[in-house]
């Protein structure tokens, strides 16, 4: 039996080694917890180390195993004392504390491993090497912390130090006093009466304790300009059940109308599902204090580090607090001492008018607040400045359906929606997407308000916009735009941010301002409507996505300088958790889940497919029996199919004989039969109906996991949409409540109506996920294999950020997998801590070189997941192994530096700051010249490399190599709710990579995954899952039927669908005239369907037109009938 060695790679190998040189001391603290660090150097200038020399050192520092090294080696070796306090736990430092522990015990010099929390750990006493007494003595008096006892315990050190020198007055706690102790929670400082709002101010006690809580006076200080009045509560922590239970009284005995929140983490036990916060049932903002410098901040698009990140905003939002902006950041106060948090006065700002904002709606009575209800408008094809018929987009959902929906609702609730019968979602379809503009402020108000803003940020938009005056949005002196007021509400469809001529490509321009008409829009919700607060209704606009940070933001941001303290209210769907985590962080907003739209089997819409079934049911009847019959049965099958395209369809091959092709047909005819498709679109606050299919459909994807409850609970949504809004217009919590794909078996998210929140980032890729993506890898390995008789040697896969929140990380997964390494998990917490290689004896087959194109979602959210997969590289680059079994080692083989790290790029994407891949734009206003075209503006908006030293570093050269060397090109769709035609946002990604290579004169295999059934996951062309969608969803006429029933959002859907059919025509490397073909027959030239088109959304059907002529124009479309050439305008 030969035991294989495996390598194993920690994170912390990603962090940077370096030798602190500390000469050693007497005594040496260290630990993570900066309020450690300063509370022992306050007691140690005080005295009471007495002769004894200190160091005292952040773990921070000490995180690369090298650093351990020399730091035990040269350092802690030659020291008398060493005591190490652990905030989190072993797996924060378990390399240091192992090769401590076997250093010490060799040395026999005492050392006391602590927890930092109240929760002792038994693997750290084991590992100590005092007496128990003593340490357990030692860790009271830290926990208890305070001057006093962080005195006692450095003389408690001091004792232990000489103890080790021999000395005979060495203290070992033995006859120490107990710790003095603070009250675990406490009220350091009650609210102002006089002031008419109250707020409940929660921080930590170790900051009390170590005198560092400048930012909270000044918070108090702050809020108290806003009419706020502060109650200062300090906690151990929340998760303690002894602080817990005085929270609760505290809130229950002086309830707050919104609580600020300075710790960090989800305070959700493990025994209940609540926090204490909770019991005040009002909106919570978390207070961000990162633990970086105000300069490191500034330059980071990111905002914050990962750590912090997870700690301050993503575990928070489980308890559904609303992420707020930094109050403080961490500044030395001298060379070698601990950093302070320094008060950070325009993030305190922010944080009290969103405080004031939430604070005032449960003052005000229903029939006094002022709505504003904004929609989105998407933009997508333009026609010579013609609209696209897309106004009010949003992801499922019936937009002006929806608000006809609230409106009614907020009548019921008593408020002031005007005197006049309501309009129906038709007529707030053309008020809202049709009617002609009106005046809404003039130009001299903003000008006066435009003077408020920060001088910064005014000379940008002077900059890029020059006046206002020369807004196109300006008529006779007025800025206008379509809006409608009733009563107290006031709804309006969101400006374009940038240019007509450029709105695709200005939706998430991470440098231009926006223009005049959009600051002056919401300027005028703040201060001419003065909208209490604001529903954003649907998935998604672009107030969230203007220039700033991914989190943390400054008041600089633009999401920030207009939204200012508005309460956001957001219908969002429920299974879109990456761009929901977007607008709640960069807005503050609670992100109201709602439902996806109800889903269907496909069937068989045409009924000539439907008789193919039935012959070839026929045929598998008589096959056997009457072997005569069976033979005509099969010709004239194959004849039909041929002549539906049906066989092209299915990937019939040249050589293949009668029986493969029938066999392959009935497989395709079943896989377009069960393709799964909406039926119609979702309104929010109404039951999905057809509840009992989708129920079934949801059963399905669960298993035997499925709740017993599930039809009532999908029954239930429509009216928890409504009351979770209610409830944020009413000043009230929204409770929290997970995000996921219900027909991906998450049952979890049902009913939806609440705060949505996502999961820790630093537990991707999670067990469950590797498990399944390694069946995707054994699928594509398998495939590839068998098509083209070789193994798989490199691949490009598109890795989308919302997905990986989705399915726990299965794509990244699959990458790590497809190059022969996993993840290595943290055992407690479950965190990813590193990546294993396999050894080749085990893999049993060739690596492959992998390189990740990744969204801009991804690299905001996901930067530890970017250093694991670049990890991951260097590690199998480092490989001596045979070069058919290792191409990426092969390729850097005798490469040092500079040309190294060029070489091992594996990580491409946008620049820093930027979403999309350059080619958006083009694809919408046909602005492209040939397919090699589309391709070069794929390469140089993807051309960013990122991990290791990399951040951010343009590379061209580098992304090409990649490309050329490319065997196969992958994206993954991981669930049903949405296909391929989905928008033209996925062809400008999967295609786009097909236009790439392309271009270089390549051509890979271009594939579409299809995971939305996980255990048995599916790998089809790109172009035949094209061709499916067509035939299945896009000319079907049952999805055509739900698409009309929802009149102007339906017609809109069907515009979407036929330009993401052409924008894939533009860019994969195949024919889709059958494609254009029915869609023709299906859409243009029926009567009926053309009708309704040009009644209900003119501009979708001028849109649908347009796209089909100009597929024509540019021979992507070869119509198969004269017919489609007559009708269609070549100049529509």
């Amino acid at each position: 039996m030969h035991l294989l060695a495996r390598e194993v790679r920690s994170l912390d190998e990603d962090a940077v080694a370096e030798d602190l040189g500390h000469a050693p001391a007497d005594i040496v603290f260290l630990s993570f917890s900066d309020s450690d660090l300063l509370s022992l150097r306050a007691a140690v200038d005080a005295g009471a180390a007495g002769d004894a020399t200190v160091r005292i050192t952040c773990l921070s520092r000490l995180l690369h195993p090298m650093s351990i090294d020399l730091y035990v080696a040269d350092t802690l070796m030659h020291s008398r004392c060493i005591v190490v306090r652990l905030l989190g736990g072993m797996e924060y430092w378990r390399y240091g504390v192992e090769e401590l522990s076997r250093a010490c015990r060799d040395a026999s010099i005492p050392l006391a491993l602590v927890a930092g929390d109240a929760r002792p750990d038994p693997r750290l006493a084991a590992l100590s090497t005092i007496p128990a007494t003593a340490l357990d003595h030692l860790d009271a008096l830290l926990r208890a912390g305070g001057p006093r006892n962080m005195a006692a315990a450095v003389r408690l050190m001091a004792g232990l130090a000489r103890q080790d020198d021999g000395g005979e007055d060495a203290d070992t706690g033995t006859d120490t006093p107990p710790p003095e102790t603070l009250p675990p929670a406490g009220l350091l400082r009650a609210a102002d009466p006089a002031l008419p709002l109250r707020a409940g101010v929660v921080f930590y006690r170790s900051h009390l304790l170590a005198g560092d809580i400048a930012p909270i006076l000044a918070l108090s200080d702050t809020l108290a300009r806003h009419g706020i009045g502060a109650d200062l509560f300090y906690v151990a922590s929340l998760k303690d059940q002894t602080c817990a239970a005085m929270v609760r009284d505290w809130l229950t005995d002086t309830p707050p109308d919104v609580i600020v929140n300075v710790t960090f983490f989800s305070a959700r036990g493990e025994a209940t599902d609540i926090s204490a916060l909770d019991t005040a049932d009002v909106p919570v903002i978390q207070a961000l204090q990162p633990g970086v410098t105000q300069a490191a901040w500034r330059d980071s698009t990111r905002g914050l580090s990962q750590a912090d990140l997870a700690m301050q905003v993503v575990l928070p939002e489980l308890d559904g607090r609303l992420p707020g902006a930094p109050i403080s950041f961490k500044e030395e106060t001298a060379p070698g001492l601990p950093a302070r948090h320094v008060p950070y006065p325009p993030g305190l700002e922010t944080v009290a008018a969103r405080a004031e904002g939430w604070a005032r709606l449960a003052h005000l009575s229903p029939a006094a607040r002022r709505v504003a209800i904004v929609l989105s408008d998407y933009p997508g094809a333009q026609r010579d400045g013609a609209g696209d018929g897309q106004a009010g987009h949003a992801v499922g959902l019936d937009s002006f359906a929806s608000l006809s929906a609230i409106l009614t609702l907020l009548r019921a609730e008593g408020y002031d929606t005007g005197h006049d019968t309501l309009p129906d979602s038709a007529t707030l379809a053309h008020l809202l997407a049709r009617a002609p503009a009106t005046p809404f402020m003039t130009l001299a108000r903003y000008e006066a308000l435009l003077a408020t803003l920060p001088r910064e940020a005014r000379d940008a938009l002077s900059a890029c916009w020059r006046t206002p005056a020369e807004d196109p949005s300006v008529v006779d002196g007025a800025l206008c735009l379509r809006h409608l007021t009733l009563g107290h509400v006031t709804m309006a469809l969101q400006p374009d941010r940038g240019s007509k001529l450029d709105r695709k490509s200005g939706y998430h321009d991470p440098d231009t301002p926006p223009r005049h008409a959009y600051v002056a829009f919401y300027l005028w919700l703040r201060h001419g409507v003065r909208a209490d607060a604001m529903v954003h209704l649907g998935t998604h606009g672009t107030l969230e996505w203007l220039p700033g940070k991914a989190a943390a933001p400054s008041a600089q941001c633009w999401p920030t300088l207009l939204a200012g303290g508005m309460p956001v209210l957001y219908p969002f769907i429920v299974n879109n958790p990456g761009e929901a985590a977007t607008a709640r962080r960069r807005l503050g907003a609670v992100t109201i889940g709602h439902m996806t739209p109800p889903v269907m089997a496909a069937g068989h819409g045409d009924g000539r497919t439907a008789e193919l079934e039935r012959l070839i049911d026929e045929y598998a009847a008589a096959d056997g029996l009457d072997r005569r019959r069976g033979a005509i049965l099969r010709g004239e099958i194959l004849q039909r199919a041929g002549d539906l395209g049906l066989l092209d369809e299915s990937g019939q091959r040249p050589d293949e004989d009668e029986d493969e092709a029938l066999a392959r047909l009935d497989a395709y005819l079943c896989d377009v039969k069960d393709l799964q498709i909406r039926d119609g679109l979702h309104v929010f606050g109404r039951p999905p109906p057809h509840a009992h299919a989708l129920a079934q459909t949801i059963a399905r994807a669960c298993g035997a996991d499925t709740p017993p409850d599930i039809a009532t609970r999908l029954h239930d949504c429509g009216a928890a949409e409504a009351r979770g809004l209610l409830r944020g217009l009413d000043g009230h919590m929204v409770p929290p409540g997970p995000s996921g794909a219900p027909t991906r078996g998450r049952a979890d998210v049902l009913p939806t109506g609440r705060n949505l929140f996502s999961m820790d980032p630093r537990a991707i890729p999670t067990r469950s996920a590797v498990v399944l993506a390694q069946r995707a890898a054994d699928l594509l390995l398998e495939g590839h294999l068998q098509d083209e008789g070789d193994h798989l040697s490199s691949i490009v896969i598109d890795l989308w950020g919302s997905s990986s929140l989705r399915t726990g990380g299965e794509d990244l997964a699959l990458a790590l997998l497809l190059m022969g390494t996993r993840p290595v998990w943290d055992s407690g917490s479950g965190r990813v801590r590193g990546i294993e290689v396999i050894p080749m004896a085990v893999l049993d087959r060739p690596r492959v070189d992998v390189t990740l194109r990744i969204s801009g979602l991804f690299r905001d959210a996901f930067a530890g997941q970017i250093a694991l997969f670049e990890q991951a590289v260097q590690a199998i680059a480092e490989r001596d192994e045979d070069p058919a079994l290792n191409p990426l080692a092969h390729g850097v083989r005798g490469l040092t530096g500079a040309a190294r790290l060029r070489a091992t790029a594996r990580i491409f994407g946008a620049a820093p700051g930027c979403y999309g891949t350059g080619m958006e734009e083009m694809l919408a206003r046909d602005g492209w010249d040939g397919r090699d075209d589309l391709g070069r503006a794929w390469l140089a908006g993807s051309a960013w490399t990122y991990g290791g030293a990399r951040e951010g570093t343009r590379d061209d050269d580098a992304l090409q190599r990649r490309i050329r060397a490319a065997d196969v090109m992958l994206h993954v769709q991981d669930h049903a709710e949405i296909d391929i035609l989905e928008s033209t946002d996925i062809a400008a990604h999967a295609g786009g990579m097909a236009a790439a290579a392309a271009s270089l004169g390549r051509t890979p295999r271009i594939l579409h995954g299809d995971t939305s059934r996980p255990e048995t996951p599916r790998l089809r062309a790109t172009a035949q899952e094209v061709a499916r969608v067509v035939r299945g969803r896009l000319t079907n006429p049952a999805w055509l039927a739900g698409m009309r029933r929802h009149g102007y959002r339906g017609a809109a859907e069907i515009a979407r669908g036929v330009a993401a059919l052409h924008a894939f025509a533009a860019t994969v490397p195949a024919r889709f005239d059958r494609q254009f073909d029915l869609v023709f027959a299906a859409i243009v030239n029926d009567a009926d369907m053309d009708r309704f088109l040009a009644t209900a959304n003119p501009d979708a059907h001028a849109a649908i037109r347009h796209r089909m002529a100009q597929a024509q124009r540019q021979d992507l479309w070869r119509p198969h009938s004269n017919s489609a050439a007559m009708l269609l305008d070549p100049d529509a």
